[in-house]
C-alpha cells in the first residue's frame, strides 16, 4: 500500500566504506551533515546517522562530515567534522540499530582532516598534527585515551595497516606516501612516486603471514604500484611491479584514447572473489566446460586482479600471481580479461567489489553518479554482454542538496515538485505512475520578501510587483486555460487577495487580475487554500464550482469562499461553527473535509470537520488527544479519484495517514482511523521537516537535508499485483460489493429481498466458479442498479381477520427447491454455506463473515416462512440473531480474529441495540417473535435473556407479558444446582402468586431461612398489618444490600412505587422497572409507568442521544406525536415542548438509516403521528432525507442511497388547495384536500381527541411581509409559513378523519 519506493539520501561527498554482516554487506558513506547506509547490493536506504544526535547543542546544518571511517572489528563507524569526533556502534546483528558509542572533543583550532579506525584503535589527523588513541573503559563508559601525538603537515588520508603496525599516510595532491610506526609515531619511511597518489590499499594478509606488508598505491595517471618488504629488511617497502594503461591494454584502443583522461585503476578484493568462485563451482556439476575450468583457475590461483576502466566505459582485469610467495623475483603479471565494450557508462572514481545479491553474484559499487552493477562471473569471464547488469544509481550530486529542506512546495495536480531549502532549492517531475522522482526544469514563480516583487522563472523571467504577502500558492483554473491562477495573501489588518494570471511559454507573462478582501464579518486568523489534489484525480465534470480558499476565524467558524464569476468579489458558499478557539493549525481538502490542530492543556486535538454542517450534523466527524509531548508539525491532505480524502498527519519522526472509516451496524469504531504508520525515527535521524502528496498518491517525507518517497513499487509481469492506497482506501470506504453483508442487511430492512435472493444466487454461482476454477482472485458478480429502486412486497398484510396462526417461526416449513438447484433454493445454501465455511471471502473481517453466514441462512428460513412474519418481525429477528452469533464468537476462547488492520472488533454486547427492540414494538407478529426469542434461549429464558432482548420493552399484551413473566420465574428457580425460592420472588410476587411461592419454600429444606420464611408466608397480606411487615423487611433488606430480594417484599407489601424505585436506584435496571409497572398495573398509563417513563426513561433517552428509546417511551405514553418529532426534530426542540425538565442533551445521533425508515412506517399511522409530522418542516423533512443519504454513502451503499432520494414521499397532511402549474417540492406545502398517503392507506387510527389538539411545537413569530424586500435564495425557504399552512388544516383534517373512521374498514384480501 505504502512502502519506501526510493530514498534520497544525498550522493556521495567522499570515498566509500563497507562493513560486510553475516547476512548483508552495508555501504557508508557521508553526505552533508549525515553518514549515509545504504545495502550494498541494492542501494536500499537502511538507516542514517546524524552528527546532531550526538552533539545536539551545536548547529551542524552548514557543517559536512569530511572524515569517515569504520572499525570492521569491533563494527564502529567514526565521523569527524570540525573539531569534534561521533563514534556510533552497531547493536546486535540488525543493521538498522546504530546506538551512540562515544564522542571526542578536541580544541577548536584543531580541525581533523582524516581518520582510521580498526580493532579499537584510532587515527585521527588534523592540519598539524598526527595522533593515535586507543578505547578504554571507564566506568563501563567507552573512552578515547591518546596514545601519542606528533606534529605532521596536514595529511588527506590516513591508512592503518592489517597487522596495526603501521600506518600509510598521504598529502593533498603530494608525490609521497609515508609510513608511520603506530606504536612509537615515528615515521619509518617515504615513498616517492612521479605522479600525485590518489589512493593507498593495504593488501589483505592470509591468515598464516598476518605481518607480511604489502601495499598498493594508484596515482593520477591511473598506474597501480606494488611495494613489498625485501627480504632482509621486513619493515622497509620496495617497489617490485607496476601496473599502468600501456601494459593492460593493447595499442589501437590507446592510440582512439591518447587525448582523451586517462582512465581508473582499482583493486579487487580477492576473499570476496574467491567466496563467491567456490560457491559457483559448488554448484556446477560440469567440470570440462570451459567457463569452469576458467572460474577454477581463478579461484585455485589465489591471483590478485585489478580493474581498468577507460573513460569510455571499456574495462580491463589484470592479474597478479604469486605476490605471497618469495622471492618477489617470482611475481608475474598478465592481462586475465580484455573487453573493449563500453561495460560502466563511464570511468568511476570509486569501485569496490563486494558480495551481490545471491551468493553465486558479485556486485560493483562505483561512484560517481553512485551505481551498483550486478556481476555474474561465469559470463563476465567468458567476455558476454550481459554479464553486467545496472541494478540501480543514485542521482547526481548538485551542490544544494547538502543543505536542509524547509518546506514542498507541489504543483495542483501533484506532478510536479518544488523543493525550498534553506540555501536554494531544486525542481522534481514524477514519473512512471509514481514510482519514480526526478530532477527536472519547471516553470515556477518565486516572491522576494525584501523587494516585494513576484518573479516568474522562465527564459525570459518576468516580474511583478506586489504588496507584502504571507502566503503564496497556485490553484488550476475553472475551465481548460492557457493560464495558471497564482493567488498571494497580503499582510495587513485586513489582509486582501491578489489573483494572478500566470503564462509560460514563449510569451511569458504575469497579469494582476483583481486584489480584493474577503467580506468576513471579523478578522480571520487564517485564510488557506483548498487543497486542489482532488479537482485533478477526480471523476467528477470539468468545470464546475470549486471552494478556493477556507476562512478561519477566532471563534473557530471555518468559512469557504469561492471567486464571483460575474463580478470581481469572493461569495461564501458555507459555514461550519466549530467552538475552538487557539486554532494553530488548518488544512481543508478538496471534499471540504477541514482538520484542525488546538493546544489544550492535555496535549493537542486534532478534528476533522466536514463542511455540510445542519441541524442534523454539526459537522464533527472525528476527534484525537495527542501528549504534549506529540507535536503535530504538519498537515496535508489529498484525494482518491472517487473523491474520498486522506489525510498525512505529520510529527517528528513518524507520520500517520488518516481515511475516512466506513460506517458500520456490525462494528462500533470513531469515523476516521489511521491506515498505515510511516516510523522513520529508525531510517532518518533528522526530524522531519515537511511531508506533502503527490500524485498518485505517493508521500514524500523531508528530513534534514533528505528525502523518502512512499508509494507501490513498480512491479513485474510475474509479480502479483498489489493494492495501492487508493484501492485500500476504497475498500475500506468506498462503495461496497453487492454481496457485502452490510449492504444485504440495509436491503432486508428496507424490504428488498427479492434483491438480496438474487444476489445470494448470484454469489453462489461465483463461489462455485471460484473453487471448481482454482482462481487466485475472487471475482463476484453484480446486479443493475435498478434493481434496487424496486420494493418488494415479500410481507404479506397481517390482519386480525387473515392471520395464520403459527405455533413456531420455522416449524413445517416447505422446502423451496427448484430442480436444477439454479436458482434460490436449500441445497444452492447449504453449498454456498459449506464454500464459506471452508474458505472466507478475500476482504471480509471475521465480524463481517460471520454476519454475511447469518443473513444467508436467515434469508432461507424467511423465504420458507414469508406469511408468518411482517417485516419489523423480520427485521428484529436478524438483529436477535446476530446479537447471539456475535456473542458466541466473542465468548469463544480460540475464536478466529482477522488480521485486518481495519476490523474494529466489538466484543461482547450485553443486550440488544434498542433500535432493534423497537422494531419488535411496532410488529403484529410478536408471538411469533417470542417463540423465536425462547428458542434463541434453549427454551430457558432467564431474566438477564429477556433484558438482552427487551422483552417487555415491545411487548404489547398484558396477558403475554403475564405468561413470560412466569416462564421467566420458572426458569429462575430452575437454573443453578439448586431451586432458590428467592430467584424467583419478585416475579411470581409481581403475578400475585404468594402461595406458589410459600409451596417452593417448603421445598426449600436446605435453606438457611426456610423457618422464617415459611412463617412470615403464611400470614394473611391482605392485611395492612403483614403488609406493613413486609414493607419493613424490606427496608432491612435494602440495608444489607440485597436490593432484588428488597424490591420482591416491596411487592408483596403492595408498594410497587418503592420496587422500581429500587430496581432504577440499586438495580440501574429500568427494563425490570418497566416490566413490573406493566404486569401489576396491568396497562400502559399506569401511574408508576408514567412515573418510569417521564422521570427516567425519557431523560436517559435525551442524555444519550438515544431516538429510539424515546420514540418508544412517547409512545407508551401517548404522546405519539412527539414519537414521531423525535426521530427528525433536534433533541433541543423536542425538549422545549416538554412539561418535564430536561438538563441534558447528547449527542443527536442522525447516524442511523433505519431512522428514516422508522419515521416513513410512523408518520402518518395515526391522528397523534400525522400532528407530530405537521410540526416538521418541510425543509427540515428535506435536510433529514439528505443526512439519511449521506450516511447511506458513509455505509458504502450508495445504490440505497439514490433510492432514497428518489423514492421518498414528502406527502403532508393538509386540506390546502395549491396552484396546479407548479410542481411538488419538498421544500413547500403539500396543499391537497386530503395528503395522498392518507388516503391510500385503508385506515388511520384515531388515537386522540379531536375538539383539543394542542401544537408539540412552540408557536412561530408573525410571518413579516417582504413582498418590497426579497430574501436572499438560500434563503428563501420560510419553515415558519410551510408550518403554519399545515396547522392551519390539522383540525379540517381531524374531523375528516373522524368521519372516514365510522366508515367500514376497506380491506383488500377481500378481492382476492
Amino acid at each position: 500500500m505504502l512502502r519506501l519506493v526510493r530514498a534520497f539520501p544525498g550522493s556521495p561527498s567522499s570515498t566509500l566504506l563497507f562493513l560486510y554482516l553475516p547476512t548483508e554487506t552495508l555501504l557508508l558513506y557521508s553526505s552533508a551533515d549525515t553518514v549515509v547506509i545504504l545495502d550494498a547490493t541494492s542501494l536500499r536506504l537502511i538507516r542514517t546517522l546524524a552528527f546532531s544526535q550526538i552533539f545536539p547543542g551545536r548547529d551542524h546544518a552548514s557543517a559536512s562530515i569530511t572524515p569517515l571511517a569504520v572499525d570492521p572489528a569491533l563494527k564502529l563507524v567514526v565521523a569527524a567534522s570540525g573539531p569534534r569526533l561521533a563514534v556510533w556502534a552497531l547493536s546486535g546483528v540488525s543493521a538498522r540499530t546504530w546506538l551512540v558509542h562515544s564522542s571526542l572533543v578536541l580544541p577548536d583550532d584543531k580541525h581533523i582532516d582524516a581518520i582510521d579506525c580498526s580493532s579499537g584503535l584510532l587515527a585521527l589527523a588534523t592540519r598539524s598534527t598526527l595522533s593515535v588513541y586507543t578505547l578504554i573503559m571507564e566506568n563501563d563508559l567507552p573512552t578515547w585515551s591518546c596514545k601519542w601525538t606528533r606534529s605532521s603537515q596536514t595529511l588527506s588520508s590516513i591508512f592503518f595497516s592489517p597487522s596495526l603496525a603501521h600506518l600509510a599516510t598521504t598529502l593533498e595532491q603530494a608525490k609521497v606516501v609515508g609510513i608511520v610506526s603506530t606504536t612509537s609515531g615515528r615515521q619509518i619511511q617515504r615513498i616517492p612516486h612521479p605522479r600525485s597518489v590518489t589512493n593507498v590499499v593495504w593488501r589483505s594478509a592470509q591468515a598464516s603471514s598476518r605481518d607480511s606488508l604489502v601495499l598498493y598505491t594508484v596515482t593520477c595517471d591511473a598506474a597501480l604500484r606494488i611495494f613489498i618488504p625485501v627480504l632482509d629488511s621486513p619493515q622497509y617497502l620496495q617497489l617490485h611491479a607496476t601496473l599502468d594503461l600501456y601494459s593492460s591494454m593493447p595499442s589501437q584502443p590507446l592510440s582512439r584514447q591518447a587525448e582523451k583522461p586517462i582512465s581508473s585503476v582499482f583493486y579487487l578484493n580477492r576473499d570476496v572473489f574467491s567466496r563467491v568462485l567456490t560457491a559457483v563451482l559448488t554448484n556446477m556439476s560440469d567440470n570440462d566446460d570451459a567457463k569452469i575450468r576458467r572460474i577454477k583457475d581463478i579461484r585455485d590461483g589465489g591471483w590478485d586482479m585489478f580493474m581498468h576502466v577507460l573513460p569510455d566505459g571499456s574495462l580491463s582485469i589484470r592479474a597478479l600471481a604469486n605476490i605471497d610467495r618469495r622471492p618477489p623475483t617470482l611475481l608475474k603479471q598478465f592481462t586475465l580479461l580484455q573487453n573493449v565494450t563500453a561495460s560502466l557508462p563511464c570511468a568511476p572514481s570509486y569501485l569496490h567489489v563486494v558480495p551481490g545479491p545471491t551468493k553465486y553474484t558479485l556486485a560493483l559499487v562505483s561512484t560517481a553518479p553512485l551505481s551498483v552493477h550486478v556481476l555474474e562471473p561465469l559470463n563476465f569471464f567468458d567476455s558476454c554482454t550481459d554479464a553486467l547488469l545496472l541494478r540501480d544509481r543514485v542521482l547526481d550530486y548538485v551542490s544544494d542538496e547538502d543543505s536542509h529542506i524547509k518546506r514542498f512546495v507541489r504543483t495542483p495536480d501533484g506532478t510536479g515538485l518544488a523543493v525550498v531549502r534553506e540555501s536554494g532549492g531544486e525542481t522534481w517531475v514524477m514519473h512512471d505512475l509514481g514510482t519514480v522522482l526526478q530532477r527536472a526544469g519547471h516553470s515556477f514563480a518565486t516572491f522576494s520578501t525584501s523587494t516585494c516583487t513576484l518573479t516568474l522563472h522562465t527564459t525570459p523571467e518576468v516580474t511583478l510587483p506586489l504588496p507584502s504577502i504571507s502566503s503564496l500558492f497556485s490553484l488550476p483554473p475553472r475551465n481548460t486555460t492557457s493560464y495558471e491562477c497564482i493567488y498571494a495573501i497580503t499582510i495587513g489588518p485586513t489582509p486582501s487577495i491578489c489573483h494572478v494570471h500566470a503564462v509560460t511559454g514563449e510569451n511569458p507573462s504575469l497579469t494582476l487580475i483583481s486584489q480584493t478582501a474577503l467580506p468576513l464579518p471579523s478578522p480571520a486568523i487564517f485564510t488557506l487554500p483548498v487543497d486542489p489534489m482532488g479537482w485533478i484525480s477526480s471523476r467528477d465534470q470539468a468545470g464546475m464550482e470549486r471552494d478556493v480558499l477556507l476562512s478561519v476565524g477566532r471563534d473557530g467558524e471555518l468559512m469557504f469562499w469561492v471567486p464571483e464569476e460575474k463580478k470581481i468579489g469572493w461569495r461564501c458558499t458555507g459555514k461550519v461553527r466549530t467552538s475552538r478557539e487557539n486554532i494553530r493549525l488548518a488544512q481543508c481538502s478538496s471534499a471540504k473535509k477541514t482538520v484542525l490542530i488546538v493546544p489544550r492543556a492535555d496535549g493537542e486535538e486534532l478534528t476533522i470537520w466536514d463542511s455540510k454542517e445542519s441541524e442534523f450534523a454539526s459537522g464533527l466527524e472525528y476527534a484525537k488527544i495527542y501528549s504534549s509531548s506529540d507535536r503535530v508539525n504538519d498537515l496535508d491532505w489529498s484525494s482518491t479519484p472517487d473523491g474520498q480524502s486522506i489525510l498525512a498527519v505529520g510529527f517528528a519522526y513518524r507520520v500517520e495517514v488518516l481515511c475516512q472509516q466506513r460506517m458500520t451496524y456490525f462494528d462500533e469504531g470513531p469515523g476516521w482511523g489511521v491506515i498505515k504508520i510511516i516510523e522513520l525515527e529508525n531510517l532518518l535521524s533528522h526530524p522531519i521537516s515537511d511531508s506533502i502528496w503527490l500524485a498518485y498518491g505517493a508521500l514524500l517525507v523531508g528530513s534534514g537535508h533528505q528525502m523518502c518517497l512512499y508509494g507501490l513499487p513498480r512491479q513485474t509481469a510475474n509479480e502479483q499485483a498489489e493494492e495501492g492506497l487508493f484501492e485500500y482506501v476504497a475498500r475500506l470506504n468506498g462503495p461496497l460489493a453487492d454481496y457485502h453483508p452490510q449492504m444485504l442487511l440495509q436491503c432486508l430492512l428496507w424490504d428488498k429481498l427479492d434483491v438480496v435472493k438474487e444476489i445470494i444466487v448470484n454469489l453462489a454461482r461465483d463461489v462455485d466458479a471460484w473453487h471448481e476454477l482454482h482462481m487466485d482472485n475472487f471475482k463476484s458478480s453484480t446486479i443493475s442498479i435498478d434493481r434496487y429502486f424496486k420494493k418488494d412486497r415479500i410481507f404479506s398484510p397481517v390482519t386480525n381477520t387473515h392471520r395464520r396462526q403459527y405455533s413456531s417461526l420455522f416449524l413445517g416449513t416447505k422446502e423451496n427447491d427448484e430442480p436444477d438447484g439454479q436458482g434460490f433454493s436449500r441445497s444452492l445454501i447449504e453449498r454456498l454455506l459449506s464454500h464459506l465455511e471452508k474458505a472466507p471471502l478475500p476482504h471480509l473481517t471475521a465480524n463481517e463473515h460471520a454476519h454475511l453466514l447469518v443473513l444467508i441462512q436467515a434469508m432461507l428460513e424467511v423465504d420458507d416462512s414469508r406469511r408468518a412474519l411482517d417485516a419489523n418481525g423480520f427485521r428484529y429477528l436478524i438483529s436477535m440473531r446476530s446479537f447471539y452469533i456475535l456473542n458466541e464468537r466473542a465468548s469463544a476462547p480460540n475464536g478466529s480474529e482477522s488480521t485486518d488492520p481495519f476490523s474494529r472488533r466489538t466484543g461482547w454486547r450485553a443486550r440488544l441495540r434498542f433500535r432493534d427492540m423497537i422494531w419488535a414494538f411496532h410488529s403484529e407478529t410478536q408471538g411469533l417473535l417470542l417463540t423465536a426469542s425462547l428458542t434463541a434461549c434453549q427454551g430457558k429464558m432467564t431474566w438477564s435473556d429477556a433484558r438482552a432482548l427487551g422483552v417487555f420493552l415491545w411487548l404489547n399484551s398484558v396477558e403475554t407479558m403475564r405468561s413470560h413473566m412466569e416462564v421467566i420465574a420458572r426458569t429462575e428457580y430452575m437454573a443453578g444446582d439448586v431451586r432458590d425460592p428467592v430467584a424467583c420472588s419478585l416475579f411470581y410476587f409481581a403475578l400475585g402468586k404468594r402461595k406458589l411461592v410459600h409451596e417452593l419454600w417448603r421445598q426449600a429444606a436446605w435453606h438457611k431461612e426456610q423457618a422464617v420464611m415459611l412463617k412470615f408466608m403464611s400470614n394473611d397480606f391482605t392485611q395492612l398489618r403483614w403488609r406493613t411487615a413486609a414493607l419493613k423487611n424490606a427496608y432491612a433488606l435494602l440495608s444489607k444490600r440485597r436490593f432484588e430480594y428488597a424490591a420482591a417484599f416491596f411487592i408483596l407489601g403492595g408498594s410497587l412505587k418503592d420496587a422500581v424505585t429500587v430496581c432504577l436506584r440499586h438495580l440501574d435496571d429500568f427494563q425490570l422497572a418497566v416490566a413490573l409497572a406493566r404486569v401489576i398495573e396491568g396497562r400502559d398509563d399506569g401511574p408508576v409507568l408514567s412515573d418510569i417513563l417521564n422521570e427516567t426513561i425519557i431523560p436517559l433517552a435525551f442524555k444519550k442521544g438515544n431516538r429510539w428509546l424515546g420514540s418508544w417511551a412517547f409512545w407508551l405514553l401517548h404522546r405519539r406525536d412527539l414519537a414521531v418529532r423525535i426521530l427528525v426534530t433536534p433533541l433541543q426542540d423536542v425538549a422545549s415542548a416538554l412539561d418535564i425538565p430536561i438538563t441534558e442533551l447528547g449527542n443527536p445521533h442522525y447516524d442511523d438509516p433505519s431512522l428514516a425508515l422508522l419515521f416513513s412506517q410512523l408518520k402518518s399511522k395515526t391522528l397523534q403521528t400525522a400532528k407530530g409530522t405537521s410540526e416538521i418542516s418541510g425543509h427540515a423533512e428535506f435536510n433529514f432525507v439528505l443526512q439519511i443519504a449521506r450516511v447511506f454513502i458513509r455505509m458504502g451503499c450508495h445504490a440505497l442511497a439514490l433510492d432514497l432520494v428518489r423514492s421518498w414521499s414528502f406527502d403532508r397532511p393538509s386540506v390546502v388547495t395549491h396552484d396546479p402549474l407548479q410542481p411538488p417540492s419538498p421544500t413547500t406545502t403539500r396543499m391537497l384536500a386530503l395528503e395522498p398517503a392518507l388516503r391510500r392507506r385503508s385506515s388511520i387510527i384515531i388515537d386522540m381527541d379531536l375538539s383539543s389538539a394542542p401544537p408539540t411545537r412552540r408557536p412561530s413569530p408573525t410571518r413579516r411581509e417582504a413582498a418590497e424586500h426579497p430574501a436572499p435564495l438560500m434563503e428563501s425557504i420560510n419553515e415558519d409559513g410551510d408550518l403554519i399552512a399545515r396547522k392551519a388544516g390539522l383540525g379540517s383534517l381531524l374531523k375528516t378523519a373522524k368521519q372516514d373512521g365510522q366508515v367500514p374498514e376497506f380491506d383488500i384480501d377481500s378481492f382476492i
